[in-house]
């Protein structure tokens, strides 16, 4: 039995559903309310993944960590439907994406994302009061909330981030001249991981950075939208703007 402990919003999260999705595996969809009640911060839950964040897959009580990883463990442990080239070459290449996904264009996201979708719960608040209600505990996060603080990231943060979206979304424009997917003809991890990254933009209302600048980035991401795993994946709620809209109504059906 496959569980899967995630956030509807989380981009990380939704890269390892997309993953599950392709891959047609069926899994126990453990949600978590990382926002006010923040149990990816509580003591059970950090039992399984010390970092306290989202996702953690446990296979058969085997605990994996880390989306991208998981991503991974996923290919090898699951290969009927490849994900990954069988050319050691053009897998080293899909790792190389991978890698820079989530060095740069991940934590770029962060940035913008937090200002939306967690600002709003620290209005009016002061320096010192945001950090006494952020004092719990962060493995790796405490600095990057304090860096955000009680009113959001500074201007040039946020100029900064977009810049490494806009140099990603280059990169990937490029990329793209050479086949439908970032590695040419076969869809794989590399596209998958970046997916949610870009839909997050493009909820962000963000979409510009892209959009009349890199066309092939406009197809490559109607391509990934039209793929039942992707639908699959971003359920209702599923994107911050409609968790932060919906949230209370999903609370009710929940």
């Amino acid at each position: 039995m496959l569980v899967l402990y995630n956030a509807a919003h989380s981009t990380c999260s939704q890269k390892v559903r997309i993953c599950l999705a392709e891959k047609n595996l069926s899994f126990e969809d453990r949600r978590l309310d990382i926002g006010k009640a923040k149990e990816h911060l509580k003591p059970d839950y950090l039992k399984i993944n010390p970092n306290g964040v989202v996702p953690t897959l446990v296979d058969d009580g085997k605990v994996v960590v880390d989306s991208s990883v998981i991503c991974e463990y996923l290919e090898e442990k699951y290969p009927a439907v490849a994900l990954a080239p069988s050319d050691v070459v053009e897998r080293a290449r899909m790792r190389a994406w991978m890698r820079f996904l989530e060095e740069v264009p991940t934590a770029a996201v962060r940035v913008p994302s937090f200002n939306m979708g967690f600002l709003p719960r620290y209005a009016g608040m002061d320096r010192a009061t945001f950090e006494g209600v952020e004092s719990d505990v962060r493995p790796i996060r405490k600095q990057f909330y304090r860096r955000m603080g009680p009113s959001g990231f500074k201007k040039e943060d946020v100029r900064a981030s977009l810049e490494q979206m806009g140099n990603t979304c280059l990169r990937m424009d490029a990329a793209l001249e050479h086949g439908p997917w970032l590695l040419g003809e076969q869809y794989t991890l590399a596209d998958i991981i970046v997916a949610p990254l870009i839909d997050r933009m493009a909820d962000l209302g963000m979409s510009d950075i892209w959009e009349g600048r890199y066309p092939r980035v406009s197809d490559w991401y109607a391509r990934m939208q039209a793929r039942p795993a992707f639908q699959q994946t971003f359920y209702r709620g599923a994107r911050m703007s409609e968790f932060l809209s919906l949230a209370p109504a999903i609370k009710e059906e929940a």
